[in-house]
C-alpha cells in the first residue's frame, strides 16, 4: 500500500473496479429512488385532483349565483315596465328625532323635531332604517306631526315584491298590525311576502318596504281574503327617522 501510495502502481486497477461498481450502486439505490419519486408524484396528482374538483364546485356555485342575479335584474325590469313606474332617485334626506307620541290610544301619531325651518312639507314621507313609518300631516316652524301607517285613517298603495301584485294597506289602529283591503280570494299573496310601496298616487316613493304578510285567511264563499301584515318599520321604538324629499318637491322648489 505504501509503494502504491508512492508510485501509484494500482491506480489503473482501482479505476477499473470503480467503473464496475458504480452501476451496481446505482441499481441498488434505484428502488428507493423510484419509491420516493412515485410517492411524491402520487401525492401531487391526488392534491391536484382534489384542488381541481374544489375549483369546479366553486365555479358552478358562482355561475348559479350569477344566473340568479341576472334573472332578478330582468324580473325587476319587467315588473317596472308592467307597472309603468320609474326608479326615482331620492335627492335629499334629513334625520329627525321623535320627541313626542300621541296620548290617544286610537290615534297613531308621533311628533318629530323638524319643521318648516328645515323645509318639511305636508304629505312628506317619513322612514326609518327598516321601512316606511308614515307621512307628515302637520307642520310648524320647528316640529312636525307624523301620521303612522298603522293609524286607522291611513292607507298606502303597495305591491308584492315576489310577483308585483298590487293592493292597498290600511292601518288597524294597532302598532304592530296592518290590513290589506279588498284582495280577491284568488290573488297570489302568501305568508312571508314583502310588501313594497308602489309609487302610485305619487305620495310615497316607489320601492320602500312597508310590511311583511303574516296571515292569509280564505273564507269559503267570501269574495275577499283576510290578509294581515306586520310593519317593516320599528314603529314601537323611539329611534331616529328620516324625512325623504321626492324629486317632484325638489323640482317645485
Amino acid at each position: 500500500m505504501f509503494v502504491d501510495h508512492r508510485q501509484q502502481h494500482l491506480k489503473v486497477l482501482r479505476s477499473a473496479i470503480s467503473t464496475f461498481v458504480t452501476p451496481i450502486i446505482f441499481i441498488a439505490d434505484l428502488p428507493g429512488e423510484l419509491f420516493s419519486w412515485g410517492g411524491e408524484n402520487l401525492m401531487s396528482r391526488s392534491y391536484l385532483r382534489q384542488e381541481n374538483a374544489r375549483l369546479k364546485t366553486e365555479a358552478l356555485i358562482l355561475k348559479a349565483q350569477l344566473q340568479k342575479f341576472v334573472s332578478l335584474q330582468a324580473e325587476n325590469m319587467r315588473l317596472r315596465s308592467l307597472m309603468g313606474t320609474e326608479n326615482k332617485q331620492v335627492e335629499r334626506r334629513l334625520v329627525a328625532e321623535i320627541i313626542g307620541i300621541d296620548g290617544d290610544p286610537f290615534r297613531q301619531r308621533i311628533t318629530i323635531n323638524k319643521g318648516s325651518l328645515q323645509d318639511v312639507y305636508l304629505g312628506q314621507t317619513v322612514i326609518d332604517a327598516n321601512g316606511i313609518v308614515g307621512q307628515v300631516v302637520e307642520v310648524s316652524l320647528a316640529t312636525s306631526r307624523v301620521l303612522m301607517i298603522t293609524d286607522v285613517t291611513h292607507a298606502i298603495p303597495v305591491r308584492v315584491s315576489r310577483n308585483g301584485v298590487r293592493s292597498i294597506v290600511v292601518g288597524t289602529g294597532q302598532i304592530n298590525q296592518l290590513s290589506l283591503q279588498y284582495v280577491p280570494d284568488t290573488t297570489d299573496i302568501k305568508v312571508g311576502d314583502l310588501l313594497l310601496s308602489s309609487g302610485l298616487g305619487q305620495r310615497f316613493p316607489d320601492g320602500y318596504p312597508v310590511a311583511i304578510v303574516n296571515s292569509v285567511e280564505h273564507d269559503p264563499g267570501a269574495p275577499f281574503a283576510r290578509i294581515l301584515a306586520s310593519p317593516s318599520a320599528k314603529l314601537e321604538q323611539s329611534s331616529p327617522v328620516l324625512l325623504v324629499w321626492s324629486e317632484k318637491i325638489e323640482e317645485a322648489n
